[in-house]
């Protein structure tokens, strides 16, 4: 039976197209499509279980994977099967999922899942700009009880003109690179990096990209519309009870009220609110518990968080006593681990990050090796977050989703302050020993100063800070918070983390969870964010003002140096024999690479002490020294032959020349010690290669007066044929063979 085909096309309005196709793949999932732009192509599917889970929250997993065979390439490595994800493809998941969640119901607990699969790769085309699009539009196609269609679209900016979904080539040339998710009313999530532009052009980039979603949105309701717009399927809802949520509500309002308004420590705080939610729940019979289930503590929990909300929009205080706008005491430290290469300590409120920065060469480079795209980073930050930061005990099962987002963005943001021409591969680890908020942006901060600590030459030092709101849709009140807490960013209506130098921001990651959020607040928010990055970044200045003039003592140097191609060779040696011997004996870390337009061999040196590096310098001197032909140079015999001396150039240690024993003097020479003996130093001339032995001629007989006397020697005849000619008498030209 041949399928029935239906297809929607999104115009991008440059002569680019992005169709969304349903019906001929993945028929038994609950929605499928295929999405297409050139040759690239993504498949999404979505399923989930008709039967609600015993959980009280919505299980749903997002996978995004990037399949080799789509470039058509084998997976890396010994096995030749995907396996784990990589960071990049976890960063797609993340994106995706943020934006999906907040639109299932909050009562939906049933098992979905979401796959998105890269089948056909485009090199114009970056795939994960269209995965949450792939997303919301095969969900469109279920019978999933969610809110709207969203899409998402990442927005670049060339020479001041904005680009929907540029290719990768145009990013390098683009001062901006952000994914915005949104439906066709609200923007609900953003992230990405920026060369430092101004709050005011954030906003506009952000505009620009919802009104390409709001086309992507409709083409997917419309797509739904002609498949045939499924029934809404019925599921088993929570339990609610009016009467218990008043009463509790009631019970738990003003002592919450009161706790929140006393401004306390989170542990404090925190052992004052279990208190009292276990003296709501002490005032109910075992039996009234029973029955009621989860509803106490549902209910309490909505009741403490309209309290703290209250408490701020009408008193403008907040959970630890702050002022909507302050920000909490900051203390710093660098160098404090004395071994690494670079160490800082950022402490903000509760919240503490310890950074650390190793130098290394460009071997230590990250490689990304993705169907999409395949490359290296020369910096890199990687974030760490122990469960003993938040008083915690649990298992540690490798690094989680939240952990490769948050260093991701971090890296986001300093990365663009690193020089171009820092010859070194930079490594940042952050390890959060506390949190209470923001360990990201405190993750920015620590690793701003590690950096400058260990002598990286930064443009400009980097802060971040991460913004709250709360907001009153029927009064209309709101009060966008400064450096949020843990609680503020879990009961609050937006999560902003923003980061930036003095001149702009650098990166930023948005989660928004009220709809409709006016760019009147968001710009409000940004301004707020200006003020409380630019006092953050002050009281880092404090701490370390520049970066340090050079590397520790103890931290690796890095020289480089370029030599012609033809020399790579020689610098290895047969079988990475010299380049080796040479590591050995200077400890140092040599790395050649090629540059890939002029094909000169780029030496890399890195060493701690100053004497190998300058040993290893001298070893390329020698192999780059190029006598001329007519100079006098200094030697020194290093190596006694029958036939000769090995003499090597006291300008160029380890290079060198036969010295024949027929140069040696102008009398005839029997032993090579009559003239010569081993450690002798004396001059010779270079006659350049000589024509009968193809090898480098050098004398030392040249530079030596003639004696009285002296008679050349006639020079040998090459006319080896004399004899045979000189013979007469013989004519075989008629000549027959002998017969026996």
């Amino acid at each position: 039976m041949i399928p029935k085909v239906f297809k929607e096309v999104i115009d991008l309005g440059d002569g680019r197209e992005i169709s969304i196709e349903t019906g001929k793949l993945a028929k038994q999932a609950h929605g499928s499509v295929v999405v297409q732009s050139g040759k690239c192509m993504l498949l999404c599917t979505v399923v989930s279980n008709y039967k609600q889970s015993d959980v009280d929250f919505l299980p749903l997993t997002v996978d995004y994977r990037e399949k080799f065979a789509a470039a058509g390439r084998y997976p890396g490595g010994f096995f030749k099967r995907e396996a784990r994800p990589s960071d990049g493809e976890v960063l797609t998941m993340r994106l995706v999922d943020r934006v999906l969640r907040p639109l299932f119901p909050k009562d939906y607990h049933s098992e979905t899942q979401v796959m998105i699969q890269l089948m056909s790769h485009d090199d114009e085309v970056m795939p994960d700009a269209m995965a949450g699009l792939a997303a919301s539009a095969a969900i469109q196609l279920s019978d999933f009880p969610f809110e709207c269609a969203i899409s998402e679209a990442r927005v670049g900016r060339v020479k001041g003109e904005f680009i929907i979904n540029p290719t990768r080539a145009q990013l390098e040339e683009s001062d901006i690179d952000m994914m915005i998710g949104a439906s066709a009313d609200s923007v609900m999530m953003v992230e990405g990096e920026m060369g430092e532009i101004s709050e005011e052009e954030m906003v506009e980039a952000i505009k620009f990209a919802h009104e390409a979603i709001k086309v992507q949105c409709a083409a997917q309701i419309k797509l739904a519309e002609a498949f045939g717009k499924k029934e809404v399927r019925e599921y088993e809802p929570e339990r609610e009870d009016e009467e218990l949520a008043k009463k509790i509500h009631d019970m738990a309002y003003d002592k919450v009220y009161a706790v929140a308004k006393a401004g306390s420590s989170k542990h404090e705080r925190s052992a004052a609110f279990a208190e009292i939610k276990e003296e709501i729940k002490a005032s109910f019979s075992e039996e009234e518990l029973e029955d009621f289930g989860g509803l106490v503590s549902k209910y309490y929990s909505k009741a403490e968080k309209a309290a703290v909300r209250d408490l701020t929009l009408k008193e403008g205080l907040r959970l630890d006593g702050r002022k909507t706008d302050e920000i909490r005491p900051i203390w710093c430290e660098v160098d404090y681990l004395p071994s690494t290469h670079g160490s800082s300590i950022f402490t903000r409120g509760e919240t503490q990050a310890l950074a650390t920065v190793t130098l290394g060469t460009s071997r230590e480079a990250n490689q990304i090796d993705m169907p999409s795209y395949e490359g290296e980073e020369t910096f890199y930050l990687h974030y760490n977050f122990p469960p003993f930061s938040t008083g915690e005990a649990r298992p540690i099962r490798g690094t989680s989703r939240r952990e490769v987002g948050h260093g991701n963005l971090a890296q986001r943001a300093l990365k663009g302050m690193i020089p171009a021409d820092c010859p070194y591969t930079v490594r940042v680890v952050s390890e959060v020993l506390e949190s209470n908020g923001s360990s990201s942006m405190a993750t920015v901060c620590a690793g701003t100063m590690a950096l400058m600590d260990a002598g990286v030459q930064m443009k400009k030092p980097v802060s971040g800070i991460a913004m709250g709101l709360i907001s009153d849709s029927e009064s209309g009140d709101y009060a966008v918070l400064s450096d949020i807490l843990g609680d503020e960013d879990h009961l609050g209506d937006m999560d902003f983390k923003v980061t930036g130098t003095a001149d702009g921001i650098t990166a930023c990651q948005m989660d928004i969870k009220v709809k409709g959020l006016s760019y009147e607040i968001l710009v409000k928010a940004l301004k707020q964010a200006q003020a409380g990055r630019l006092h953050i970044l002050s009281l880092l200045t404090d701490t370390i003002a520049t970066p340090n003039a050079d590397v520790k003592g103890h931290a690796p140097k890095m020289v480089t140096r370029v030599i012609p191609n033809e020399f790579i060779g020689a610098l290895i040696g047969p079988g990475g024999k010299v380049i080796q011997e040479l590591q050995k004996a200077t400890n140092t870390t040599i790395v050649i690479n090629e540059d890939p337009v002029t094909e000169e061999g780029i030496v890399e040196i890195l060493g701690t002490g100053q004497e190998g590096i300058d040993a290893v310098l001298a070893k390329i001197d020698s192999l780059l020294f190029k006598p001329e032909v007519g100079s006098v140079y200094e030697v020194k015999v290093i190596k006694m032959l029958d036939f000769g001396a090995v003499v090597e150039y006291m300008d160029a240690p380890g290079n060198e020349v036969l010295l024949h024993v027929s140069e040696l003097a102008w009398e005839r020479t029997e032993n090579v010690s009559d003239v010569v003996n081993m450690g002798d130093v004396f001059d010779v001339k270079y006659f350049g290669i000589d024509p009968r032995t193809r090898k480098e001629k050098v004398s030392r007989k040249a530079l030596l007066p003639k004696p009285e006397g002296y008679v050349e020697r006639p020079p040998r005849s090459n006319d080896r044929n004399r004899g045979r000619d000189d013979r007469r008498g013989r004519d075989n030209r008629d000549r027959k063979p002998r017969r026996d």
